[in-house]
């Protein structure tokens, strides 16, 4: 990770901000009026018009204005000052990446303001502030609005054209245009009838007259198709409407062959990608002039763009609420858990073949492999395995100090040859047609010292912790989260990351609603049986070493003694099919009960995987090893 040079690039946007000032439109559906109003400062999200986590190159707007290229984080451009605020996963990458024009906000830090705080300061003294209103939710827009004018600025306006790409100019990227393919009932579990069936008693019950849906995910997993538009995630660029009586994609029809067509049938119309702007302003329109009473309103996600909240009439025409289809997405059905669970143990295979090939190219052969080589490898490893359709985020293959960067990118010609007298994690995951998977373990192939392999086993032990946990229905993941932790803790440590997030079925690794962890907005979705999620406890000692393990565990319904309050109680299996590091583990640190937890897994992780290792006897010694009794 080299530092990126900003300098032209910022003075570039800074000449198109005052440069007889910017077009402010107000993205209602009605006004069309232009006015032209001199904008002192632009803020630049991570995000796309979908909210996505992870993009297309086209729109790596935040990572081309500042050179930070984390998945997480806003730019904040002013006349005089930039800032870029992102959480405690990326503080090491992006002071490595940042250059001198940029002030770093580590957000959750005491006194460090957050990005809305910083802009508003820059704004007082009556100045205006921009941002494209396709990539900002409503919801933003209204709490960044309210700090401005608190501190003393004019107002959050909505700019027509977005400067990032007018100074980007030809290099940008052009945006994705690949086929859509049909996503098989035998992985999906479900039909597009019924699912549209089931999001029409959702509306029925809100009384609401639609829902604008405009999270690629949700429109992938509500129509049952599949696409390679955004790098790891199976999705295609496209916004989706249902109403009571209709069922409507809006995408290139370039990218939909006649057996795509065949599948969405009669159930689904298709409309160009940039007509939902249109069409949402003329339902806003009819809204207005309905004589409801009351008003039936429109549903529409709390991440959907300001753009389309004002188009549809803002406040008096909409409902925001928490998306139906994430809900319903979250919870998977039994052909999608039984993918979920046979992906996992074909990648745990992998895993084990590529851990097996990795210590004896570093400790048998002495040779030299770097972190570049070492994710390349398992990709291939990956590649052979039935179903596989791509990786489901960049590896992290890291070594020594860099696997205490949370989320280290190594580069070729620009990383760490693996160094086998030090810590090696690895978290990697992979794409499959009926499955999703992630997972993290960390090695090492020498002698650890005490320090960590302590820290390997707290971790280890808080892993352990909330696999095991029971629980009532309606405990959300923010309340699990400190089963995790509460080794560490003990300890005086911690990690600045979640603990957990949820998963897709051959969708997004990280997938709301749910989470485990210390964000507030995982107190508010309870765990449901039939959730995905990660259990990815960590400890990492900046310069030294990074330590995580993580599983998949599914969420499921468990026999208690008592039923306190009569309510069911839940729990978790796990998917994931890899060997703890075993010369990492201290056993004095354990209890009984985790011992035999352990030895219980890796029971199971050989009795599922060991079919694959027929003649490959590197494969099977490593396993049969690392699998012995504690």
């Amino acid at each position: 990770m080299e530092t990126v040079h900003t300098t032209e690039r910022l003075a570039h946007l800074r000449t198109l901000m005052k440069k007889n000032g910017v077009d402010i439109y107000s993205w209602s559906h009605t006004s069309s009026a232009c006015d032209r109003v001199l904008i002192y400062c632009i803020v630049v999200p991570s995000e796309d018009s979908h909210q996505s986590e992870y993009i297309a190159p086209t729109d790596a707007r935040r990572a081309f204005i500042s050179g930070f290229s984390g998945s997480a984080g806003t730019a904040v451009i002013s006349a005089t000052k930039a800032a870029l605020a992102t959480d405690g996963r990326y503080f090491n990458q992006a002071a490595k990446q940042l250059d001198s024009n940029w002030e770093l906000l580590k957000q959750g830090l005491q006194d460090v303001p957050t990005w809305q705080d910083w802009t508003a300061d820059q704004s007082d003294g009556g100045k205006t502030v921009g941002v494209d209103p396709t990539i900002i939710t409503a919801a933003d827009a209204r709490k960044l609005a309210e700090k401005i004018k608190k501190k003393g600025g004019k107002d959050l306006k909505a700019v027509t054209e977005n400067l990032v790409d007018a100074v980007w100019g030809k290099d940008k990227p052009a945006r994705p245009n690949e086929p859509v393919t049909v996503h098989p009932i035998e992985y999906s579990g479900k039909s597009i009838s019924d699912k549209l069936t089931d999001l029409r008693k959702e509306l029925d019950k809100k009384k609401c007259s639609g829902f604008i849906v405009s999270m690629l995910d949700e429109i992938a997993w509500l129509y049952n198709v599949r696409g390679t538009d955004i790098p790891y995630n199976p999705v295609f660029f496209a916004y989706a409407a249902v109403t009571a009586d209709s069922a409507t994609l809006y995408v290139d029809k370039t990218k939909l062959d006649d057996k795509v067509i065949l599948h969405l049938g009669s159930d689904v119309a298709v409309k160009p990608y940039d007509a939902i702007f249109q069409d949402t302003t003329t339902m806003g329109k009819s809204l207005d002039a309905s004589k409801d009473d009351p008003k039936k309103k429109v549903l529409l996600s709390t991440k959907a763009s300001w753009a389309l909240y004002q188009n549809l009439g803002g406040e008096s025409n909409v409902e925001e609420v928490r998306s139906p289809i994430s809900d319903e997405k979250a919870s998977k059905n039994e052909a999608e858990l039984k993918g979920m669970r046979d992906c996992h143990i074909r990648d745990g295979a992998a895993l084990s073949e590529f851990f097996a090939w990795l210590e004896e190219q570093l400790v048998v052969k002495g040779a030299k492999v770097d972190e570049v080589e070492a994710a390349d490898k398992l990709e291939e490893y990956r590649s052979k395995k039935d179903k596989f359709a791509g990786l489901s985020f960049p590896t992290i293959s890291s070594t020594g100090a860099n696997a205490a960067i949370i989320h280290y990118g190594p580069e070729k010609g620009n990383c760490s040859v693996i160094d086998p007298a030090s810590v090696y994690l690895c978290d990697s995951g992979a794409q499959y047609l009926d499955g999703t998977t992630d997972t993290t373990r960390t090695l090492h192939f020498g002698e650890p010292t005490a320090m960590e392999k302590k820290a390997y086993t707290l971790v280890l032990k808080g892993n352990i912790a909330l696999e095991t946990a029971r629980f009532p229905k309606g405990t959300s993941g923010f309340a699990l989260d400190t089963l995790a932790r509460q080794y560490l803790w003990k300890e005086g440590l911690d990690y600045r990351h979640g603990t957990g997030h949820g998963v897709g079925s051959f969708l997004n690794v990280h997938e709301g609603p749910i989470g485990i962890g210390t964000r507030i907005q995982y107190s508010e979705v309870p765990l449901a049986v039939g959730n995905v999620i990660s259990d990815e406890p960590g400890y990492y000692e900046d310069g030294k070493f990074g330590i995580r393990i993580e599983n998949i565990i599914v969420v499921r319904e468990v026999e208690t003694k008592h039923r306190f309050g009569d309510k069911p109680y839940l729990g978790f299996d796990h998917v994931t099919m890899v060997p703890h590091c075993r010369k990492l583990i201290d056993p004095s640190l354990l209890t009984a009960d985790e011992r035999d937890f352990i030895n219980d897994y890796h029971k199971e992780v050989v009795e599922k995987t060991k079919s694959f290792f027929e003649g490959d006897e590197r494969t099977l010694k490593w396993l049969e090893r690392e699998t012995q009794p504690i």
